[in-house]
């Protein structure tokens, strides 16, 4: 048995890291990595082993993993890979698709999961980052998003006392990352266990969270318990005010009310992202952007994060009217990362138009005026460094790049334009270019047929006729 995690980049060659003679195969995959994960799976059932995928794709395209995977979860337990391990025999051509009606109530710790962590750490050139979770699902009912339908659960809180007292046998002064989609709805429970591990100043954290969690008090107490980095969803100017503490509020007034709660975390933690997605239904004309402009310039510390609006799957319950609209494009799954493609036609936007903003934004954000007034007004360091460097580096300069190139082949390229228009479902040549590039070698092993997928699966299996009750 093996278990392998495909949602980072190909960094490393494989096929030294990957295991020989196994006779079933656990995979992890978020929908970006996917045909990387289609790849594999491809390898390891040339050579007789089982393959098993999990992770948000399966939720979200269950039933285009079911054509390359012998067994496909959703929401998976002990119970459920117990079945999957006595049966444990190839289903082809179509997976087995198997879940368990709610998450987990707890999952492996640091201690059970160190052989794996530790291996991983020790590919990390300068920044060793330790991966936990306080809780799962999501408290919000963001409609775009895979996890407004998962009611929140947080773990164990004395299991997570007791993997942060482990990781101090390992360093002397741990750096964790949150991965919880909102850090800190049950506050106290969630200080209380950092607080009772080890004295002050023991570690470093970084976490998501809500502006509607981050308030004073609670910052005051985030402060003191070491976390160095956050990472608020702003989301839109228009909507979700529950999550930023400006439920009646939009527009301008909400971009200064942000501005001035952003500028007040920077009184006790060094580094803030705030998250955007841009072409949310309740955005047209330049109004949104320049409101964006506008927090920049308001809240010049901070690092805007941005999103072009992604509908994965059958996860959220917003993508099922994106389909009955007919909106939906049938972007491959490796582009499907929140900046390479927007697989939603823009309900207010010509796609000129909407790229024309979007790359003036970016300009703005990323430009030599907006990262010299991040630095003069950032006074920690590594802060400092991380602005420059992630501004100048793909995430900035970068995307700014592909975004000029994408918005060229729209004005320059016919059959580009129709794809994007859903007139055609050629892909163009630029991106099969694109996944070919990325996933070198194993470009060779990505099944038949893996660059499409149904876009409409979600619509298509909601319309199909449930079957008749029998009476008792």
């Amino acid at each position: 048995m093996a278990k392998t995690e495909t949602s980072r980049k190909l960094r490393e060659d494989l096929t030294k890291e990957l295991p020989e003679d196994v006779d079933i195969v656990f995979i992890s995959s978020f929908t970006q990595a996917a045909l990387l994960a289609y790849a594999l799976s491809n390898y390891f059932r040339s050579k007789g082993t089982v393959t098993v995928l999990g992770g948000p794709h399966a939720r979200c395209y269950p039933d285009d993993a079911v054509l390359y995977f012998d067994y496909v979860l959703g929401f998976a337990n002990q119970s459920t890979i117990a079945e999957v391990l006595e049966d444990c025999s190839p289903h082809r051509p179509v997976g087995k698709y198997l879940a368990a009606h709610q998450q987990p109530i707890r999952l492996p710790g640091v201690a059970e999961r160190w052989k794996y962590i530790e291996s991983t750490l020790k590919k990390a050139p300068f920044l060793k980052m330790i991966p936990m979770i306080g809780s799962m699902g999501c408290p919000y009912t963001c409609p775009f998003c895979i996890d407004s339908v998962v009611p929140y659960q947080p773990l164990d809180f004395q299991e997570m006392k007791q993997d942060l007292q482990f990781l101090l046998t390992k360093f002397k002064k741990p750096t964790i990352a949150w991965h919880d989609p909102n850090f800190g709805v049950r506050f106290e429970e969630n200080m209380e266990a950092i607080a009772s591990a080890a004295p002050r100043n023991s570690f470093r954290f970084l976490a998501e969270s809500s502006l509607s969690i981050l308030t004073e008090k609670h910052l005051k107490v985030l402060n003191q318990n070491g976390f160095t980095a956050l990472l608020p969803g702003v989301e839109t100017w228009y909507e979700l005010g529950n999550k930023s503490r400006t439920a009646h509020v939009t527009g301008e007034e909400k971009v200064k009310q942000v501005a001035g709660h952003i500028n007040m975390i920077f009184k006790y933690v060094p580094y803030v992202q705030t998250n955007f997605v841009l072409g949310l239904d309740s955005d047209s004309g330049s109004e949104p952007f320049e409101l964006t402009k506008r927090f920049i310039d308001l809240s010049p510390s901070a690092f805007p994060g941005y999103s072009l609006l992604t509908a994965f799957g059958e996860a959220a319950p917003l993508n099922l009217q994106y389909q009955k609209d007919h909106r939906v494009l049938p972007f491959p799954f490796h582009f499907l990362n929140n900046h390479l493609a927007m697989n939603i036609k823009p309900r207010n936007y010509e796609w000129v138009d909407f790229y024309d903003k979007v790359i003036d934004l970016t300009e703005y954000t990323f430009s030599p005026r907006a990262i010299y007034r991040r630095l003069k007004s950032t006074s920690n360091f590594t802060a400092r460094w991380m602005n420059v460097m992630r501004a100048v580096s793909s995430e900035g300069y970068g995307r700014l790049r592909f975004y000029r190139q994408v918005r060229e082949n729209l004005v320059t390229d016919k059959a580009f334009r129709q794809y994007f228009e859903g007139e055609s479902e050629e892909l163009p040549e630029f991106y099969t270019n694109i996944i070919k590039k990325d996933l070198g070698s194993w470009w060779s092993w990505l099944p038949q047929g893996a660059l499409r997928h149904d876009s409409n699966a979600y619509l298509h299996k909601s319309e199909k006729p449930k079957p008749a009750m029998v009476p008792a």
